[in-house]
């Protein structure tokens, strides 16, 4: 299958395709003409790749993760197990670190309106 139909399947662009593969997260063949040719799992593939990036992995993470479904067996579950909370408590942290702001900002937008109140009332 060629790029082209890889991303109609998919809905993810012919550039994406291309990250995926420079990241390592897909592969392809070349024909001599240098045009890249996909086997029919990658529809599943780049599905899984999506399904990953929508939990907040990133790329590096994602190439870790996938010698789990390559191979599966204990040690690379393992593996994909401990990353996966990993980057739980990394996204844990950043929720908690964007809480802190919002309620800073909380604070602010509060004196504003007070100061705003007192501005009305002069």
């Amino acid at each position: 299958m060629r790029i082209g139909e890889v991303a109609a399947r998919t809905g993810v662009s012919v550039r994406s395709l291309r990250y995926y593969e420079e990241q390592g997260l897909l592969g392809s063949t070349r024909t001599p003409s240098g045009q890249r040719h996909y086997t029919g799992d990658v529809v599943d593939r780049v599905r899984l790749i999506q399904t990953l990036y929508s939990a907040g992995l990133s790329s590096r993470t994602i190439a870790q993760l996938l010698p789990c479904v390559d191979a599966p067996g204990e040690r690379t579950s393992d593996d994909a197990w401990e990353r996966m909370l990993r980057e739980r408590d990394r996204i844990t942290g950043h929720i908690e670190q964007l809480t802190r702001t919002r309620a800073m900002l909380d604070q602010l937008i509060a004196v504003n309106r007070d100061n705003r109140a007192e501005f009305a009332r002069r």
